[in-house]
């Protein structure tokens, strides 16, 4: 069993071409179904006598330890799909995952910030120098956090003007950009590409970033990446965790009582050009979202936004 989940953690990465955070949580998720499934003294049950009531036993000892809804969900989604794949390859003749249902979830309405809030932030960043970027102080520290403004700058404003995800934005290479026509090539989900437009606020910030990013990477000599758009002080690529430390450094740099991460900007992208009377397919088609029911999200997020307006304008209300 434990040689056809490695048989499935391969395919995902070389066929379907899985994301690194995707690989790491189906490994997780699977590799603790199968410790589920080896009490002490005992042996892994073959792939074939894993029935769906062991598995419902797996789904009610996930909720003893008293874990969330939507992680017991992906867990399940983790093992369905497994027990999919062997069912293509021949090794099983049945999806036992298909008999266990899904826990319930609660639909969550994604929180946005206002088009004004989200325009006072970006333009601040500019005028905020930072602190120390770690707690040692090294010589020359403040000097390189003005400069990584810039670059900071850069990638909130670009996070805003296409609607990344964070692993789109790290995942960028120069020859990604058209930066005349400014417009991008984005790798999606499943290595699947599309064209996405930015907005100039985002081209003068990424002039800005231009010489920065040069001087980081003379620094950096043979070390540097020299493919990527974002790189840290060393030179390499910029990772998807800095660049959630990033934003949560600027909401606390400008005291915002908002829970602001890298897919806040995508939500507010998607939900401010909805608002202003962008198609919704459009937008499907901007995100990278394969089903429109994905998208339709932002729908409800855009009406209580102006629910929210109405409440605090009309005199009436």
């Amino acid at each position: 069993m434990k040689s056809a989940v490695n048989q499935f953690l391969n395919y995902l990465r070389v066929v379907r071409h899985a994301s690194p955070h995707t690989l790491r949580s189906y490994e997780s998720d699977l590799f603790q179904f199968l410790v589920f499934l080896t009490p002490p003294e005992a042996e892994l049950p073959a792939l074939a006598d894993v029935t769906h009531l062991l598995i419902r036993e797996f789904v009610a000892h996930l909720h003893d330890q008293r874990l969330e809804r939507s992680s017991i969900a992906r867990k399940l989604a983790a093992i369905r799909s497994f027990f999919k794949f062997a069912v293509r390859e021949g090794m099983v003749p049945r999806n036992p995952a298909r008999m266990v249902a899904t826990p319930k979830l609660a639909k969550r309405i994604p929180s946005v910030m206002s088009a004004e809030d989200l325009n006072t932030f970006l333009d601040g960043v500019v005028a905020k120098p930072l602190g120390p970027l770690s707690s040692r102080r090294r010589p020359g520290a403040a000097e390189q956090n003005l400069l990584l403004v810039k670059r900071d700058r850069a990638i909130l404003e670009l996070l805003y003007a296409s609607g990344l995800r964070v692993s789109e934005l790290t995942g960028l290479n120069l020859a990604d950009m058209d930066r005349k026509e400014m417009m991008l090539r984005v790798r999606g989900k499943g290595n699947k590409e599309r064209i996405v437009p930015y907005g100039s606020k985002a081209e003068q910030a990424l002039q800005a970033y231009e010489p920065v990013r040069e001087a980081i990477l003379r620094r950096a000599k043979s070390r540097g990446d020299a493919r990527a758009v974002f790189l840290n002080h060393l030179g390499t690529r910029l990772t998807s965790r800095s660049v959630a430390r990033i934003l949560k450094k600027y909401a606390r740099l400008f005291n915002i009582n908002w829970d602001l991460h890298p897919h806040s900007l995508r939500h507010a992208f998607a939900t401010h050009l909805l608002t202003d009377g962008a198609d919704l397919r459009a937008i499907q088609e901007l995100l990278g979202h394969s089903s429109l029911s994905t998208t339709q999200r932002y729908t409800h997020a855009s009406i209580r936004q102006l629910l929210e307006v109405y409440d605090k304008a009309h005199p009436r209300a």
